[in-house]
């Protein structure tokens, strides 16, 4: 029996791991923990309970972005986003701490640049995984993800940074309802069938219909963006694109947990382009903290199909 193990970033240096986007194999059963006893999948879920019960939604983008960033948070020094539960934990920590900034980066990329983290600061956990080789009995090479934690600061956290990179958040004044063109731009790229009637937002998997109340009913165009979004999230899911089982009826297990997916994927779009509406979808929180807490890669599951669903979107 033979063992190897490679990064999925192709190298073990920690820090150049800050910018991949982990977990795309959240939840397998094959999962294994690091060495060092620290269970991350429990560690996580605890964190995102904690901040549902402080009242706290961990994946609403907590900074507001200036033109110069996207709200998905992302690595200072290599500038790729990151992605699936890290954003969660980042947005969720950013929240905690009143940060402003939407950068990251380890204490030795920091270093790197002539930059130092101020004594007393608290990292960030922030997760990743490396992929075991092992060879079974048969002769066969199995490929057993292992998940890994690592730690960030925020650029707020940091002194020494080059001047001007300072990140401003915009102005909050009050704006007209007006159309906000990248999430027109979105909906017409994405082909969807999207109707305006009746009160109700939802998708019909059976028509491949998206229904939305009419615009002029919302107070802020944000918010009326904000709910087409969560609906084409579902819409994504259909068995002739991402294929996600969609089969469950209201008030059940199944059905929560796709709007727990519509929930993040819409968060993660309208981070993605600046966009700060809000979806109340308070009646489904208890049922996602059971969840929660009776099952800890919950969450990582629900991250990592929300994170698909984004990035089949956003390329379309």
């Amino acid at each position: 029996m033979t063992m190897n193990l490679h990064t999925q970033t192709g190298t073990s240096d920690t820090a150049a791991a800050t910018s991949v986007s982990p977990l795309d194999l959240s939840g397998s059963s094959n999962t294994k923990f690091s060495q060092n006893k620290t269970d991350i999948h429990q560690a996580v879920t605890d964190s995102i309970i904690k901040a549902l019960e402080s009242g706290v939604k961990p994946w609403k983008c907590p900074w507001k972005r200036n033109g110069l960033v996207s709200g998905i948070p992302s690595n200072y020094t290599t500038h790729e986003a990151y992605s699936g539960i890290n954003i969660m934990l980042l947005w969720s920590s950013a929240a905690q701490q009143g940060f402003q900034d939407s950068r990251w980066m380890t204490y030795n990329q920091a270093k790197s640049i002539g930059a130092q983290v101020r004594k007393g600061e608290r990292g960030t956990m922030a997760v990743f995984y490396k992929t075991l080789e092992k060879e079974n009995e048969f002769g066969d090479t199995e490929h057993i993800p292992m998940l890994k934690h690592f730690t960030l600061f925020n650029a707020e956290q940091i002194d020494g940074l080059p001047s001007g990179d300072d990140i401003q958040p915009e102005d909050n004044t009050d704006t007209p309802f007006d159309p906000l063109p990248q999430a027109e731009a979105l909906f017409t790229r994405s082909g969807a069938d999207i109707t305006e009637r009746g009160q109700h937002a939802f998708f019909r998997p059976d028509t491949d219909r998206i229904y939305l109340p009419e615009r002029h009913l919302f107070s802020r165009a944000e918010d009326f963006y904000a709910t087409g979004l969560h609906e084409l999230v579902h819409w994504s899911g259909h068995r002739n694109r991402l294929n996600r089982e969609m089969k469950g009826r209201f008030g059940t297990e199944k059905y929560a947990f796709e709007e727990m997916i519509a929930e993040l994927g819409s968060a993660f779009l309208m981070a993605d382009m600046g966009i700060s509406g809000d979806v109340q979808h308070a009646s489904y929180i208890a049922s996602w903290l059971k969840k929660l807490r009776d099952d800890k890669r919950y969450i990582f599951r629900a991250a990592s199909a929300a994170s698909k669903a984004h990035r089949y979107l956003m390329a379309l």
